[in-house]
């Protein structure tokens, strides 16, 4: 996991972005491209969102945060919340390995600006990041099409919460424990969940879900 580093100095007049990815390899990896843009200065990153809320807290904040979507602890898009409640004016790019359309409308409902796959070139993050310390935003074309093609999901959020650990293959317990419900709650939202998808049960339903973009 990537622990909280600094830089310890900015070059004057650069874009300032902090990364933050539980997985290093990418972190490093992302850093180093973006440290060859004259006009880009990576000031920081960490390995979850808690790192990145400490460190907002306690060091300057940048014009713009790189966020993983799937993280350990808390997920990208609730750090994202957590953090721009604390800094309105900071500028969020959520990046990951799963778009899906509802992700991407749960991080513009919650004030994102800027949401790409990390199969993205080098270019298009860092044109990313310019627009987003410009005041715009910046959407992967393909996602915001699959997002506005979207049928409105009919699922809860609870439902999608037990879903989405019903996809791991995870026992009724083990979901139940993984979401903090009592067993036979969670057994009654894979129910719902399984009838609302037309499923035959939890795993098909996740897929059906998931094929939907309702996860």
């Amino acid at each position: 996991m990537t622990d909280a580093t600094d830089t310890p100095g900015t070059i004057p007049g650069s874009i300032t972005v902090h990364i933050t990815d539980d997985e290093s390899l990418i972190a490093s990896s992302l850093a180093t491209l973006l440290r060859l843009e004259d006009d880009i200065e990576v000031v920081g990153t960490s390995g979850t969102g808690e790192q990145l809320l400490e460190a907002l807290a306690t060091r300057p904040v940048p014009d713009v945060v790189v966020l993983d979507l799937h993280m350990p602890g808390i997920d990208g898009i609730t750090t994202a919340e957590q953090a721009l409640a604390d800094h309105p004016g900071l500028a969020v790019l959520i990046v990951t390995s799963h778009a899906r359309p509802r992700g991407l409308k749960r991080a513009l409902a919650v004030g994102v600006r800027g949401f790409l796959p990390k199969t993205a070139d080098a270019n298009e993050f860092a044109d990313a990041i310019r627009a987003l310390k410009k005041g715009r935003k910046y959407i992967d074309q393909e996602l915001a099409a699959a997002a506005l093609d979207m049928e409105a999901s009919p699922l809860t959020e609870r439902e999608v919460e037990v879903l989405e650990q019903a996809g791991t293959g995870a026992s009724v317990n083990d979901i139940a424990a993984a979401v903090h419900l009592a067993p036979g709650t969670a057994r009654n939202y894979l129910s719902s969940a399984i009838a609302k998808t037309g499923a035959i049960n939890r795993i098909d339903a996740f897929h059906k879900a998931r094929e939907a973009g309702w996860i």
